[in-house]
């Protein structure tokens, strides 16, 4: 499956974006799929994950409340909803599907990847 991660850019503190990560090649309806983020200097880190079904997310703790994962698997797609945006958010994004109906916050588990959609919050 190909992955292409979308969505991102400069943005004030307060503000929103949502990053879309459409997918081809294969469905993506019986897969998990996560979102990273890598900020300059830093490790990738997990940010949001959901189920193949969509009916469980899970949140690093530092976006629970402002951030939300879903998809539209008629569309192929993820979202992630980022809400009252911090500059602390600022890294690049990455989405990737694992081969697997259960997400996992470890990005060796994911098969696939995006290129990435760079966020930037301003302060």
């Amino acid at each position: 499956v190909q992955l292409q991660a979308s969505g991102g850019g400069l943005v004030q503190a307060g503000g929103f974006l949502r990053l879309s990560c459409a997918a081809s090649g294969r469905t993506l309806r019986w897969y998990a799929v996560g979102w990273f983020h890598q900020a300059p200097g830093e490790e990738r880190k997990f940010v949001a994950a959901i189920t193949a079904s969509g009916g469980d997310t899970y949140y690093t703790d530092s976006v629970k409340g402002r951030f939300a994962i879903s998809r539209d698997n008629a569309k192929n797609t993820v979202y992630l909803q980022m809400n009252s945006v911090k500059p602390e958010d600022t890294a690049v994004y990455y989405c990737a599907s694992r081969n697997d109906a259960w997400p996992s916050t470890n990005d060796y588990e994911y098969d696939s990847w995006g290129q990435g959609t760079e966020v930037t919050v301003s302060s």
